[in-house]
């Protein structure tokens, strides 16, 4: 079977809440909330982390090895050549892009993406946000083949297509073959449910809930459903 290869994006110097990855959720830095839900994919082979190589990230860069994960440490202006080189590094076939502002992503819906891409003719598929699916807002992740990711990092020039790993393929809908498809749990058919962690106000609302790290996709939508 191809290499399928998770790749978590992650950086200290996010604008809008700032060191947010290493921000404390019931007991563990946001980070590691990403990163050991993500690893509950089980047709995944291997899990990258993909950090800017600046002093400011030296100390993510700790807290992941402490957590025994594979760090990629690139430009920190240049975030698609950081995702493909993170790719390049391990040999993927077929590449997932895990947004780190996702606490809750869910194993099992990055591995339905895994199922849909294998078997739906198209160049990019996702299930991360709700455009053209029912699925709530940070459940599940991108995919592309690693062919596509080097010809988008050989060919996209603008420096805004360069900050987000897939803005070229959005920008561009009529080059590429773009599929999406609703959640196979008819529970989670919750466009409307914000799972992101974006502001403080994200993170006071997640911090004020009481749950786990092993919270299952029904007991998201109980518990966020209620906002």
């Amino acid at each position: 079977m191809p290499e399928t290869v998770i790749i978590i994006q992650a950086r200290i110097g996010s604008s809008r809440l700032r060191c947010k990855m290493m921000l404390s959720l019931h007991g563990h830095p946001i980070i590691e909330w990403v990163v050991r839900r993500a690893q509950a994919s089980r047709l995944s082979d291997g899990l990258v982390v993909a950090i800017p190589d600046t002093k400011m990230d030296d100390v993510l860069a700790v807290c992941l090895d402490r957590l025994d994960v594979d760090i990629y440490r690139g430009r920190e202006e240049d975030v698609l050549n950081r995702f493909y080189e993170a790719a390049r590094s391990r040999g993927a076939d077929y590449v997932l892009r895990v947004c780190a502002d996702n606490p809750l992503v869910s194993g099992d819906e990055i591995d339905n993406l895994i199922r849909f891409y294998r078997h739906a003719p198209c160049d990019y598929a996702y299930n991360h946000i709700p455009v053209g699916n029912s699925y709530p807002d940070g459940l599940g992740a991108e995919i592309v083949s690693f062919s596509l990711l080097e010809k988008l990092e050989c060919t996209v020039t603008e420096q805004r297509q360069r900050e987000h790993c897939f803005s070229y393929i959005w920008d561009n809908p009529n080059q590429f073959v773009m599929k999406t498809f609703n959640p196979p749990n008819p529970r989670l058919h919750r466009p409307n449910l914000k799972l992101d962690i974006d502001t403080f106000e994200d993170y006071r609302r997640f911090a004020l809930k009481d749950f786990s790290m092993g919270i299952t996709d029904d007991e998201i939508v109980d518990l966020f459903g209620e906002d």
